[in-house]
């Protein structure tokens, strides 16, 4: 029987076990009956080591950037010429699909150009809603000509696109509003499985390894203008240094972040690298209590799909989000954590030190059952290939 190949485009995908994005990796690994190639930057946007192809990846360079800007703005330009190029030159086996990835549009621009010369079904997946999330966050006029040409670019792809996969329940209600007609739409979120967090390693050793020696909320996750993580050191400037908080992870705002805790003497707040997802066991294993924190954007209300909340609920860690809206509901209708408003993280923070070890054990397990029931790679799975099967039919399962 012949295998069914989707050609994915993900700027910033990585292998499982690399620092970064591994949705991706997951799921179209777990597809039954398709192969596929993932066409991502050579350069790992976490750890900026080159990376090399591998079985199921083709990495493509791109041009450097450090900072928000104009060589931004070049790098996802190479990405997309980039991978147009690589995949059209690819004679050996023509996409029965084209999954094509935001954030940014650029790429599901190319993912556009090469299905239609592929005569591939395209599925556009939206991360952020662009340029929207731009304009909220006060990086784009919404008037600007750049922000003219990006809805024009995104209403486009709406229409070209055969089927549109977003990461939440707000993002497709908002689509809808737009006009795209529902039956194009489905929800695959970000997950997370529960028995991958399990570990063998000790509490003592994990805590060890990294230091820990006091109650630690651990963030890990991109450090950038959308995580609002200077919330989370003026949080750390009153809550005192019986409660340490660790920041792991890298991003454009990682710097000023260090810069500041280090001018406000900030005692109670640690910077660690990057790690593998391989490491991100022992290391909630290590942590007390999960944080996830964004900026105060209104999109982020409802258009959201956090990564790494699930990760930590997974790891039976307690939550705390400062996120209003879907995310808040997810964290206390499962009985996980705790949600606080966007600058509510000294007070949510100090709520669950003083919790006790019974009230944090009990948001863990929660927080874990649910992602088990609800949220499991497994289960997304399933739901993309399905979703799959309505645009190439697997013939023979007939």
């Amino acid at each position: 029987m012949t295998r069914r190949r989707v050609l994915v485009l993900n700027h910033f995908a990585v292998p499982v076990g690399e620092p970064g994005g591994t949705r991706h990796t997951e799921l179209f690994g777990a597809l039954p009956g398709w192969d596929h190639l993932i066409v991502a930057s050579r350069t790992n946007l976490s750890t900026h080591r080159t990376q090399r192809d591998r079985p199921g990846f083709r990495f493509v360079p791109v041009t450097p950037y450090r900072s928000n800007g104009v060589a931004r703005i070049g790098n996802w330009m190479s990405y997309a010429v980039m991978a147009v190029v690589a995949s059209l030159l690819d004679v050996r086996r023509r996409p029965a699909v084209v999954y094509a990835s935001s954030p940014h549009l650029l790429a599901a621009a190319a993912g556009a150009v090469i299905a239609a010369a592929s005569r591939a079904p395209l599925v556009l997946e939206i991360r952020d809603l662009w340029p929207k999330v731009l304009v909220e966050m006060g990086q784009l006029s919404a008037s600007s000509p750049i922000c003219r040409a990006l809805a024009a670019l995104e209403s486009w792809l709406y229409r070209r696109a055969d089927r549109i996969v977003v990461l939440a329940d707000g993002v497709a209600r908002s689509l809808e509003q737009a006009g795209v007609p529902v039956e194009k739409i489905t929800v695959i979120p970000n997950a997370a499985d529960p028995e991958y967090f399990d570990t063998e390693v000790t509490r003592d050793d994990a805590r060890a390894r990294y230091g820990f020696d006091r109650l630690t909320f651990v963030y890990a996750g991109a450090h950038g203008p959308a995580n609002g993580l200077g919330l989370l050191l003026d949080a750390a400037a009153v809550i005192g240094d019986d409660i340490g908080i660790v920041l792991v992870g890298d991003g454009v705002s990682r710097a000023a972040l260090v810069e500041r805790a280090v001018t406000e003497g900030l005692t109670n707040v640690r910077f660690l690298d990057p790690l593998p997802k391989a490491e991100m066991p022992r290391l909630l294993h290590a942590a007390d209590i999960g944080v996830h924190c964004l900026a105060d954007v209104p999109l982020f209300h409802y258009g959201v799909s956090p990564n790494k909340l699930f990760d930590y609920m997974a790891a039976g860690k307690p939550v705390i989000t400062n996120t209003p809206g879907d995310v808040a509901a997810l964290v206390t209708d499962s009985g996980g954590g705790i949600a606080v408003s966007p600058s509510g993280l000294a007070a949510g923070i100090s709520r669950m030190a003083e919790a006790g070890a019974d009230q944090l054990s009990r948001w863990g397990c929660n927080g874990r059952r649910h992602i088990r029931e609800n949220q499991s790679r497994q289960v997304m799975a399933k739901r993309l290939n399905a979703m799959l099967d309505t645009l190439v039919p697997d013939v023979g399962a007939q």
